[in-house]
């Protein structure tokens, strides 16, 4: 008997990137219930050739859902995800907002699936810059251990949204076909749609990405640090983000730096991230090959290249990864987690509702 599974959110960028992964996933399934917001309900989108309606979230969504995939912004996840756990469901969410709950498993299954054996109905997804960093260094920090982290981060615009992929695109047309000067082109979203002021991403690099907090990092800076942190399970390591959007509509670049505690030989560092599920090793600068960005797009795969030893500090490495933020930093991750909870048999009703209902 297979899972009826609701994908909360459906009809957005990762939402759509989600039925996709089920309809390729080796998860049983039996059904697929697609929830939107009044705006998006009614649309009709398809699941392995079939029609399926979308249908409005509601407090009352959820009954007969074994597995809830949400993707809709924090609010709703707020809303109606411990709905979901009341009516039976676990919810994989892909949003911030259960992230750095002590209650809540924030999970890349590669790294740290044992951390969903003591879920109580909700699993956080990372922020999807996070991911594919701790795919790339976990081979790194089971063999050296990690004493500092140092990202800086080169984000597709994918990452904040539909929207935003419009936006860029109408810019992009806006300077090369009739000739607006970039600083002239006119910005609604990005860097950042909750902040006062919008700069063009066309033809430029914004360093800002999300709000900024009091310490003058941004919250997606402060995201990739705490996140880093309970993930590896290890306050101690040293992590700091500098996170830029740039003009690539899909999959995101990472420039990382990191301080092992004990000398890690580069060859074997190679040899331990090519061997590590999920990560794709493409290093061979005499040929020039290394990750792309327009090479992930479409791959659930973590690639990583440009290893090398830092110049002055014995036990400091580089390396480039890159991956698609909306799969393996999103979807993918989601429905990864999906698979591997009914690999651990911990899909099931939860025995004590630790979740507030609004």
């Amino acid at each position: 008997m297979g899972y009826t599974v609701a994908v909360v959110g459906a009809t957005g960028a990762v939402g759509t990137r989600m039925i996709t992964m089920l309809e390729e996933s080796t998860l049983p399934i039996d059904k697929v219930r697609l929830l939107s917001s009044a705006r998006s309900a009614g649309k009709v989108l398809q699941y392995k050739g079939q029609d399926i309606e979308v249908e409005l979230t509601t407090e009352d969504s959820f009954e007969g859902v074994d597995i809830a995939l949400f993707s809709a912004g924090g609010s709703v996840s707020a809303k109606f995800a411990p709905y979901a756990v009341k009516a039976g469901a676990v919810v994989v969410d892909n949003t911030s907002f259960f992230r750095q709950n002590p209650d809540v498993p924030l999970v890349v299954p590669e790294v740290n699936a044992h951390a969903l054996d003591a879920h109580n109905g909700i699993i956080a997804c990372p922020n999807c810059s996070t991911i594919q960093m701790m795919v790339a260094l976990e081979p790194v920090r089971q063999k050296w251990g990690l004493d500092r982290i140092i990202v800086s981060t080169y984000q597709a615009v994918s990452g904040a949204g539909q929207s935003a992929i419009n936006e860029t695109e109408r810019e992009l047309k806006e300077v090369l076909n009739d000739g607006v000067n970039p600083r002239d082109v006119k910005a609604d979203i990005l860097p950042c749609g909750g902040d006062k002021k919008h700069f063009p991403i066309a033809f430029n690099a914004l360093p800002q990405i999300d709000v900024f907090t009091d310490n003058d990092y941004t919250y997606e800076e402060m995201k990739m640090t705490k996140e880093t942190k309970k993930i590896m399970e290890d306050d101690s390591i040293a992590v700091s983000a500098t996170c830029v959007r740039i003009p690539v509509l899909s999959a995101h670049s990472e420039s990382v730096y990191i301080e092992t505690k004990e000398v890690a030989p580069i060859e074997e560092v190679k040899a331990a991230i090519a061997a590590f599920p999920g990560a794709v090793l493409e290093d061979d600068v005499a040929n020039q090959v290394y990750p792309q960005a327009v090479n992930a797009v479409g791959s659930r795969d973590t690639f990583v290249g440009r290893i090398r030893k830092d110049l002055d500090a014995e036990k400091g490495i580089h390396m480039w990864v890159v991956s698609d933020n909306l799969l393996k930093g999103a979807a993918w991750n989601s429905v990864q987690i999906a698979e591997t909870l009914h690999e651990r048999g911990l899909v099931r009703p939860t025995a004590e509702l630790k979740f507030e209902l609004k």
